[in-house]
């Protein structure tokens, strides 16, 4: 059993205005094996949450804590992070040219192992997973990310949560741009991930139809650069009824 705990997290990003702080104060906790879904408004500062935990440089932490079973997540570099556990699916993949999808993958499993996966078993292991994803073999030579649809791009993350097992995953938007068939796909591939690894998932999402899919176990309302509500299921289900009109006004 894993814990990513979350603490007073504040952070601030450059603007041309100036000094912007964007999280004022976030507290989240994630145990393996739990779906929490964060819910709210364009700017209300989640997407700036997912990448602050992963460690985009873009972004400053002006206050409060990370930690995953204990260990400091913010003294870590990027790659540390990953290799602690930490994944993170994002709104927008970059390309990568030049770079095939095997390449890629097999580079970034050893780097998580510790060693090659040896060959025979990895491409069963790929070979699975681009099934259960229902992609075509040919996926794997293309190079990463470079001209891939959004629904293409949203696949390949969610092969590599399956293949690399990580921790913890945090999915920012992983259902923007996706068709109902890619939406149920992507989900279940989300799905078996967590129940093959006990992983823990952090969904980030401003509507309810991942939820259809991806079950949560709790849901938070963030607004304003801080968690104003949390719940269950139900509380998803309030958001799609009345929107975030309470949270904005308040």
């Amino acid at each position: 059993m894993s814990t990513l705990e979350i603490r007073g997290l504040k952070v601030t990003v450059d603007t041309e205005q100036g000094v912007k702080e964007i999280l004022k104060g976030v507290d989240l906790t994630i145990k393996s094996g739990e779906i929490h879904a964060i819910m709210g408004p364009n700017g209300s500062g989640k997407s700036t949450l997912a990448y602050s935990i992963a460690g985009h440089p873009k972004y400053t932490i002006t206050g409060g804590t990370v930690t995953l079973d204990g260990a400091d997540v913010l003294e870590m570099t990027v790659d540390e992070r990953a290799k602690a556990g930490l994944f993170l699916a994002m709104q927008y993949p970059v390309e990568v040219p030049g770079v095939s999808v095997s390449n890629f993958l097999r580079t970034a499993a050893t780097a998580l192992r510790g060693e090659a996966p040896k060959l025979r078993e990895w491409v069963g292991e790929v070979k699975g997973a681009m099934e259960g994803l229902k992609m075509d073999p040919s996926f794997a030579q293309r190079n990463v990310n470079e001209g891939f649809s959004g629904g293409e791009k949203k696949r390949h993350e969610i092969m590599q949560l399956e293949l690399l097992k990580p921790k913890f995953a945090i999915l920012d938007e992983t259902d923007s741009g996706l068709d109902v068939d890619a939406l149920r796909i992507v989900s279940e591939g989300v799905v078996r991930a967590k129940e093959a690894n006990n992983l823990g998932v952090l969904l980030i999402t401003h509507y309810t139809r991942i939820l259809r899919y991806i079950k949560p176990d709790f849901v938070h309302v963030f607004a304003a650069g801080k968690v104003v509500e949390q719940g269950g299921a139900e509380l998803a289900e309030k958001l799609e009824a009345n929107g975030y009109a309470e949270y904005v006004s308040a």
